[in-house]
């Protein structure tokens, strides 16, 4: 039974597991920029040098975009891959940001196939409300140093197809890793107006198996995607959980509530922030936790912040998990 509760607990990073990145390949030469807006890409490197925003790709032999980190010259070669920008939108299309403070759908790489590297932390102190720009309603983030526990991660996003758990889940478009301390898989569906948590599963059938459907499906993030938008799902969670039938509700309160620069390990990007609230209720037990999702244009979610249980001010001090991009 204790499993099963951890499995229960864990279902509450499952926002953290939507991590849609993109990811550019370094660039050496003269710093050109400090922030993203100075870059038609939208984004700047932590050297100095605007990712770029027309290059091409080329997949990896297997068919996925490497985005395990920046790759140069050699390096570039022997991946398979191009110097250049890995190309987000579905079918092979390019991405340019037009910062007009809206995030499309097309303006994100939401499909299998994608891989990321994180650093993660975990339990630090990290101040949310970040500092004001110019004096105004836009924040500054900074992430880009060092915190305690510091680990990297490498997150893919993998089809689901020919899974033990594909027929419970008809039309997910692919699964993802939701933390760096577990093997379970959030079950996501993309359509053109949201990314959606279908529910969480383990890697592998059994009699500890993790099979929890959510009904309805959460939306994770809901386009287009701007600042001052709001949404709320009330879902039922069933199935199992480490072989343990789980029952339970769940409401997920979700707002893009500010907009500004984040400052990341890879570099600083133009973000909008979503803060999501869940409330779930267990038999006479109701958990609350507060967590942040940065998702820029042309690269999605670039990093998450999870607090902790009943934590639930405006603004959050301390992290449970911290996780931003790294090259």
């Amino acid at each position: 039974m204790a499993r099963a509760q951890g499995v229960v607990s864990a279902m509450r990073t499952a926002f953290m597991g939507s991590l849609l990145l993109l990811v550019a390949c370094a660039d050496s030469g003269t710093p050109q920029c400090a922030v993203g807006a100075d870059c038609a890409s939208g984004a700047c490197r932590a050297d100095g040098t605007c990712v770029p925003a027309d290059d091409g790709f080329v997949p990896t032999s297997d068919g996925a975009v490497d985005m395990s980190g920046p790759m140069i010259d050699g390096a570039a070669a022997d991946a398979g891959v191009t110097d250049g920008m890995v190309a987000p939108i579905d079918g092979g299309g390019l991405c340019v940001p037009s910062r007009d403070g809206i995030i499309q759908r097309e303006e994100i790489p939401l499909r299998a196939g994608l891989r990321a590297t994180f650093r993660v932390a975990t339990d630090v102190s990290f101040d949310t409300a970040g500092t004001a720009i110019d004096g105004g309603d836009r924040r500054r983030w900074d992430m880009s140093g060092s915190f305690s526990g510091d680990g990297d991660v490498l997150v893919e996003t993998r089809d689901p197809s020919g899974e033990w758990y594909a027929d419970d889940f008809p039309g997910a478009t692919y699964v993802t890793g939701l933390a760096a301390d577990n093997d379970l898989l959030g079950v996501f569906q993309v359509t053109p107006t949201a990314l959606s948590l279908m529910g969480v599963v383990s890697p592998d059938d059994g009699f500890d198996r993790t099979n929890l459907e959510n009904d309805p499906a959460v939306p994770a993030l809901r386009f287009p995607l701007e600042l001052g938008d709001s949404w709320t799902t009330d879902t039922d969670v069933a199935g199992t959980a480490a072989g343990f039938v789980s029952v339970y509700d769940e409401t997920y309160e979700s707002e893009v509530d500010r907009a500004g620069e984040l400052i990341t390990p890879f570099g600083t990007f133009e973000v909008l922030r979503v803060r999501t609230e869940l409330t779930r209720v267990v038999g006479l037990v109701t958990t609350r936790l507060v967590s942040f999702a940065f998702v820029s244009e042309c690269f999605g979610t670039v990093a998450t912040v999870r607090g902790n249980d009943n934590d639930t001010g405006a603004e959050l001090s301390m992290a449970a998990e911290l996780r931003r991009l790294v090259p």
